[in-house]
Parts: C-alpha cells; structure tokens; sequence
C-alpha cells in the first residue's frame, strides 16, 4: 500500500504539470503540498534512502506546511474577495502560531502535536463550508463539478487525516501498522478523486481563458471603433462565472 500510495500521491503532480496550471490561482500550493508528501513517502518506504535524521526533519517541515499551504489553495474555492482575505490573514496567524509554539517547545514532535490539532481542525472547517457551497452549485446550476470533485477529495482526506491525528498523536496507539494502512489508503483515494477533479477543472479553466480573451478582442475592437459594445451580459456572467 505504501507503493500504491506513493504513485497516487505522483498522480497530482503529474496532471498539474502536464496540463499547466502549475502556475494557475492558488494551484502552486496544491503542487508543492503534493511534492512534499510524495518525497516523504519515499523517504519512509525506503524507495530513496537517505539519513534518518533527513527523513524526521522533512516529516516535520512537512506537517508545518501542511494546514497554511492547503489553506492558501482552498482560497481558489472562495466566493469573494473579502473572504479570500481574512483566509489569507489567517494564514499568516497559523504561521505566526506555529513559530511561537517552536520557539516555545523546539522543532520536535511535541510541538507539531500541538499545532496540527488546530492546523486539521481549520482546514477541514472550511473543506466542509466549501463543499456544501460546491455541492449546491453543482446541484442547482449544473457547473463547477471540478471544483467540487476537488474539495470533497480534500474534505474526505482531513476528515480520515483527523482521525489518525487522534489515534496517533493523542492517543498513541499501539496498533501503528494499521495507522499507516489507513493513512496510505486515504491518501490513494484522496489523490485519484483530486486528480479526476483536476482535469475537469482544466477544461473550465480552459473556456474561461478563451472568454477572457475574446473580452479583451471585443473591447480593444470596440475602443477603436468608439462603439459601445452590445456584449455586457457576456462579460457580467464571465465574471461571476470566477467565482463559481
């Protein structure tokens, strides 16, 4: 299963990358948060052999980045901008919230169960608004079923990653092996449910770019001519179509 979850961990990045939306909205942060789980699962099964110490460190780094870089990427999903800011805010007060809790206790595994608590609890508070307000438009307006797809991927995801943060960190369990079952099964999921999103997505990324476009021909076309262009409801429902 860690083989297995290590190449539907790949999947992600590979799709990012190949349909190049790399560098699109927030997907840079999808791609780095899928980069560095990928390498620490081959770091932990052995597939690249490195120092013991590297491999504690990168889980470490690895899990501090985890709830501001999912954030930053659950911006994408946001209906306004105001609230795109106060999750940016946000973000920086996690990150402001972590560096006092290192200071305070050291990079260590005391720390990190301190902060990936509030860190899981935040990130799936907003995977689920996200994914009830994606379900209704889904529902209702019959569009946006990428997004969707992606959200309930990451809402699925927190909701097992939580269980295993109780199980793991609080609890300490004594049944690791089943631990990492569930977490590579989870994962496996998670990634191939994130993937099918993403490609949806692109080709909504994909016509919104041509709308963009043709906006930018009829208004340029327009301005030269000083005609009033007779395509405002086109370029209103543009608009609101980012959002959604």
């Amino acid at each position: 299963m860690g083989f297995i979850s290590s190449l539907a961990l790949f999947l992600p990045i590979f799709f990012i990358i190949a349909l190049r939306i790399g560098s699109y909205n927030s997907f840079p942060a999808l791609l780095v948060y899928y980069i560095f789980v990928f390498f620490y699962n081959l770091f932990t099964e052995g597939y690249i052999k490195v120092n013991p110490d590297f491999i504690h460190y990168w889980g470490l780094s690895n899990n501090l980045l985890d709830a501001p870089l999912m954030l930053l990427f659950l911006t994408y999903f946001s209906p306004s901008l105001s609230l795109t800011r106060r999750m940016k805010y946000m973000i920086l007060l996690f990150i402001i919230f972590e560096v006092v809790v290192i200071l305070l206790r050291g990079f260590n595994i005391g720390a990190l169960t301190i902060i990936l608590g509030p860190g899981l609890l935040i990130v799936f508070s907003f995977c689920l608004y996200f994914f009830i307000r994606q379900s209704r438009i889904v529902v209702t307006h019959r569009k946006a079923l990428g997004k969707s797809l992606m959200v309930s991927s990451l809402l699925f995801a927190y909701g097992c990653f939580t269980i295993i943060y109780l199980l793991y960190y609080v609890f300490k369990t004594n049944h690791v092996a089943d631990t990492f079952l569930i977490y590579f099964l989870v994962t496996t999921f998670s990634s191939i449910l994130m993937c099918t999103g993403i490609i949806i997505e692109r080709k909504r990324v994909q016509k919104l770019n041509e709308l963009k476009l043709t906006r930018k021909e009829l208004s340029h076309i327009y301005k030269e001519t000083k005609t009033p262009p007779p395509f405002k409801t086109v370029i209103l429902d543009f608009d609101k179509e980012q959002w959604n």
